[in-house]
């Protein structure tokens, strides 16, 4: 005589998290029994009562126009520019997926191409990655979200702004979200221009009762962050209870307030360390030095041979192929990339130089120089950035400067 059960298994992990299994067991007329099991959900506990499904999806931005930051951003897309020679967007990827994430969607611009070769499709940090074009052109970046609902579904998930840069890392964010049952998750950081940002807004008691976006008198120094978390189905319920603002968009200010107006429980939390929206040129500059900083010794290695008159100071990494010729000083914390050429320069504390670039007779420090550039002549360089290709070189034959420069660019001499 056979016999069949079905059981459901529910088993907690260090009082942290819960899984759900569906197990079928079958005993044979011999009395002999075998299992099959399958895994239905795994869950973050809350409150040793009350489970909240672990954060495993998030959204990052990779489109936008990016116009503060022109020209570099006429022939590249923003989160493509090199901070610490690595670009933008990876570093935004490292950080969710540190944070337990394994699927990742990336909003794109109509007919964009250089970001999905440049990331690909998530195996190199083991993950999955789809991209998604943010159909009806820019409406904000609530519409962003919106856009990637048929990825999300019902799960909880994360939106990084992918041109934020934070030194600390997201677990205590995710842990307090999960552990706290709230609903939603912000990320505040104490700035000096905070009518920039989305602004929060707390009552006598300091509870978080509303956000403003961008206000022209804010009530506090606060900026929200471009880092938020949300449970299940709540943001896209909210969506369909706000309307875009007076300068046309969807804000996600009015998200976190029509949330906070129906009672959900908004929580949030302050950065620790710094944290840059590189929405500047000098924000870029700013955060490639604190990159840099970050960075541990384990980072910074010379893969190439060096001649014995050069001078080296300071945490320094030197790409392989790179070829360092006389008279070269290179003070750290630098980065060089992989095939460059140096000789008779200084590299400064606070530069990074891409792949591919030839230094010779200048000095530069405090700078971001793109992949492939040429810099030939005895030129002083600081708080830069030279787009990839872009050519410095001396004319001997002539006392005059020839330049050929593009729109909104800035040259000081």
């Amino acid at each position: 005589m056979s016999f069949r059960q079905h059981l459901i298994v529910i088993s907690t992990h260090r009082e942290k998290s819960l899984s759900v299994r569906s197990i079928r067991r079958d005993r044979d007329s011999s009395g002999v029994y075998t299992e099959r099991s399958e895994r239905v959900v795994e869950m973050t506990m809350i409150n040793h009562y009350k489970y909240m499904p672990k954060i495993t999806k998030a959204i990052l931005t990779g489109g936008g126009r990016a116009t503060r930051l022109r020209p570099i951003t006429t022939t590249i897309n923003k989160h493509l520019i090199p901070l610490a020679n690595k670009p933008m967007i990876f570093h935004a990827i490292e950080k969710v997926v540190r944070a337990g994430v394994t699927e990742i969607f990336i909003n794109t611009n109509p007919g964009e191409s250089e970001l999905q070769k440049a990331i690909g499709d998530g195996d190199r940090w083991g993950i999955k990655i789809t991209f998604f074009e943010q159909e009806g052109g820019p409406q904000g970046i609530a519409h962003v979200v919106k856009q990637a609902q048929k990825f999300i579904g019902d799960d909880p998930f994360m939106f990084y702004l992918s041109d934020n840069i934070i030194l600390a890392e997201l677990d205590s964010l995710v842990e307090k979200f999960s552990s706290g049952g709230y609903d939603c998750m912000l990320a505040l950081s104490k700035v000096n221009d905070p009518e920039r940002f989305g602004v929060p807004v707390f009552n006598e008691k300091s509870e978080l009762v509303e956000v403003w976006e961008k206000p022209k008198n804010p009530p506090n120094n606060f900026a929200v962050t471009g880092i938020y978390i949300y449970g299940p189905k709540l943001f896209f319920d909210a969506f369909e209870h706000i309307e875009k603002s007076p300068r046309g968009e969807y804000e996600i200010s009015d998200i976190h307030s029509y949330l906070l107006k129906i009672g959900r429980k908004v929580g949030y939390e302050e950065i620790t360390g710094w944290w840059k929206d590189t929405g500047k040129p000098e924000d870029l500059i700013l955060a490639n030095n604190l990159l840099l900083d970050q960075l541990g010794d384990e980072h910074y290695k010379i893969n190439c041979a060096c001649p014995p008159d050069i001078t080296c100071s300071g945490k320094v990494y030197v790409g392989a192929g790179t070829k360092i010729g006389k008279e070269v000083v290179i003070s750290g914390p630098a980065i060089i990339g992989e095939n460059c050429e140096l000789e008779k320069c200084m590299i400064a504390p606070y530069t990074t130089i891409g792949s591919g670039s030839v230094v010779k007779l200048a000095k530069i420090q405090d700078s971001i120089i793109f992949e492939n550039c040429q810099i030939n002549c005895p030129i002083k360089i600081g708080n830069s950035l030279i787009g990839k290709s872009a050519n410095v070189v001396q004319d001997e034959h002539t006392d005059f400067h020839r330049l050929i420069i593009g729109d909104q660019t800035i040259v000081e001499i």
